[in-house]
């Protein structure tokens, strides 16, 4: 049987185990899995750490010769094994050919980002150019935040990404109007985590006309719940807004179709799913439809044409659309990793397939083994607060805990999970379908058992 035919996680899982004559909990059926998955071998691309080289980790209490249970993707992706090799191969050309580096090579200094642009395309559907996330907040939102008397507000969640907040904060401040009748923000109904879609539509269709820009997550990062974003876009559209979204945990994450759903412009970072490392190079998109009437606010000099970028005439020839928007050369040395990784990454569709049931592998075994027993009241239970519909949800699942998360989380770090803990309360747990395995999140939860026995008792 081909166990990624679509069918649902309990269907898989009873048919295997069926075949194999043992439970649906069983490591075996782990082991099936990866046996079948046709895209394992992926995870040879990349550097797994073991788990005596991460510093939290307790040699008492495991083998730490052994890989770590590396889920923390969401916050730092694996190093790709070429990654070395490409900078190694930077620094030998800038020391042998110095400032010929700038236009000589299979990696060109002064066009570096053309090298990886068509492989970024792959990722979210369309081109797109570089730079730090951040600064691409502020960037974007200068050119399409044009606030009237009439039209000011911009609408994003309630718990977003600090740095959005901050810069919608500062957006709003800078064109002369007040954060707090500014900044329209959308808030889960009461005793719930995540917000619904027609929650969403409903206040974009009542506050609409006073909208300028909707701004909001691809994946919100604390929640792990993916955006319905091509009905966003189209009603916050018809209703007259812009529409954008930060995609730094969608990107490489979710199949993403930008350019098809018309959505006016995103940003994402690669540090994550697309494993560039720490501080990596940033990315953004706007519609080609917006090509010859949205005008970068801040002009930089790599935004002219390339062609006539050297004649150093200071008049400028501005590029159409989002390369428009570039204001220097890429960092070659953070260009090299990102190539490495957008190499691998190349099958969105296929890595989508495998992670609806990779991750709803890990909500099964969960809800097995840690589900709130009412016959066992002094048991410890893990619930999950992402949405269980894959199509709203990437590859996380953001667990809540019904003692204390910084000792459970603490107990995982000794025993080689490297996992993620955002206050106040949740554990982002994320199997990366590019690198993680279904034994990966076999291991996790067993071994979640022994944190969540020693944290009880402390």
């Amino acid at each position: 049987m081909d166990p990624f035919d679509g069918s649902s996680v309990t269907e898989t899982l009873r048919r295997i185990s069926a075949e194999l004559g043992c439970s649906p909990t069983s490591a075996d059926v782990a082991a099936y899995l990866d046996k079948h998955d046709k895209l394992r071998h992926l995870r040879e691309h990349f550097l797994v750490p073991k788990i005596a080289d991460l510093p939290p980790s307790d040699p008492s209490l495991v083998d730490g010769t052994k890989e770590c249970i590396y889920l923390v993707g969401n916050s730092l992706g694996l190093q790709p094994k070429k990654a070395r090799q490409y900078l190694e191969e930077e620094l030998e050309k800038w020391a042998k050919t110095g400032v010929h580096g700038h236009t000589g090579g299979s990696r060109p200094w002064a066009w570096a980002e053309n090298n990886i642009e068509e492989l970024m395309a792959n990722v979210v559907g369309k081109r797109r150019c570089t730079l730090n996330i951040s600064i691409f907040v502020f960037i974007l939102q200068l050119s399409f935040y044009k606030p009237t008397a009439a039209r000011h507000k911009i609408l994003l969640e309630d718990k977003a990404f600090p740095s959005d907040h901050y810069a919608v904060e500062s957006q709003i401040q800078l064109r002369g109007f007040d954060p707090q009748q500014s900044m329209l923000l959308l808030k889960a109904r009461p005793g719930e985590e995540t917000l619904r879609t027609e929650d969403i539509l409903e206040v974009i269709e009542k506050e609409g006309e006073s909208i300028a820009v909707v701004m909001l997550s691809g994946v919100q990062y604390y929640t792990g719940q993916l955006f319905n974003m091509a009905a966003i876009t189209e009603a916050g559209q018809r209703k007259g807004c812009y529409v954008g979204f930060d995609c730094a945990h969608a990107a490489g994450n979710a199949q993403l179709k930008l350019h098809d759903w018309g959505v006016d412009f995103a940003c994402w970072c690669s540090y994550k799913y697309l494993n560039s490392g720490a501080g990596g190079l940033g990315a953004a998109f706007i519609h080609e439809k917006h090509k010859d009437t949205i005008k970068p606010a801040l002009m930089g000099w790599w935004g002219h044409n390339l062609d006539t970028r050297f004649q150093m005439s200071n008049v400028l020839d501005l590029q159409p659309g989002v390369s428009g928007f570039r204001l220097s050369n890429q960092p070659i040395l953070l260009v090299c990793p990102l190539q490495a990784s957008l190499e691998v990454l190349q099958t969105m569709q296929a890595l989508r397939r495998k992670s609806v049931l990779l991750t709803g592998y890990l909500e099964y075994l969960i809800q097995q083994y840690y589900t709130k027993d009412p016959a066992q009241p002094h048991k410890p239970h893990v619930s999950i607060i992402t949405p269980s519909d894959p199509q709203q949800r990437g590859c996380q699942l953001s667990l809540c805990f019904s003692i204390h998360i910084q000792k459970v989380f603490q107990e995982l770090e000794k025993r080689g999970v490297a996992c993620d803990m955002r206050e106040p309360s949740v554990l982002r747990i994320a199997p990366v379908p590019l690198y993680n395995s279904f034994s990966d999140v076999h291991r996790f939860v067993e071994t979640l058992g022994h944190a969540l026995a020693v944290a009880k008792t402390t």
